[in-house]
């Protein structure tokens, strides 16, 4: 197969270095999403799948940096394959290409399914943490965007009638973030 090799490369926040990923890895293009695993509605996992052609490779540092269960993992796998683009995973050292034997799906089976399953430890670690925080009271969650003063400012311009939408850009928060504060502040 001759084609070009696309990177592609999946960070969940903003302080996290996404160049690591494919670090020596030598890719004519990459295409970098900062969103959440879960997400499925990726910008430049719906570009790279849009810019690929028969013939070209894929290159994923690992299957959790492209989905975060099993099943989306083997829809955007059949998905590409099945135009004739080849996926590389880096880290599990793994090549998938649609002429796939049933050893390959089964191992994209088990490995997708190990990745989803320390997904779940992980998140389950983190919230046995968060709560022996909370019970030495050391964890407090995360900091209030307003003060008190702007929250009793924000309720008097929606009061007046302005939209929750242009108030909620004013101070930099998103309307869920918004209703959060009239919830517990009225």
């Amino acid at each position: 197969m001759t084609g070009q090799r696309i990177g592609y490369v999946r960070v969940s926040t903003f302080e996290q270095n996404p160049e690591r990923q494919l670090e020596g890895v030598p890719v004519a293009r990459v295409f970098a999403d900062q969103a959440s695993g879960k997400d499925v509605q990726r910008p430049q996992l719906e570009a790279l799948s849009g810019f690929v052609r028969a013939g070209d490779t894929v290159v994923v540092h690992s299957m959790d940096r492209l989905a975060r269960n099993l099943d989306d993992l083997r829809r955007i796998v059949h998905t590409l394959t099945g135009r004739g683009v080849r996926i590389e995973f880096v880290k599990e050292r793994l090549t998938f290409t649609g002429e796939d034997s049933p050893l390959a799906h089964l191992m994209l089976a088990v490995m997708g399914a190990f990745a989803e399953f320390e997904r779940a430890l992980l998140r389950e670690r983190q919230q046995e943490g968060i709560d022996l925080a909370r019970q030495r009271g050391a964890y407090r969650g995360r900091q209030r965007s307003l003060s008190s003063a702007q929250v009793a400012e924000l309720r008097r311009r929606l009061e007046a009638g302005e939209k929750k939408a242009p108030v909620a850009r004013d101070y930099g928060i998103s309307r869920e973030t918004l209703y959060q504060y009239l919830r517990e502040e009225g």
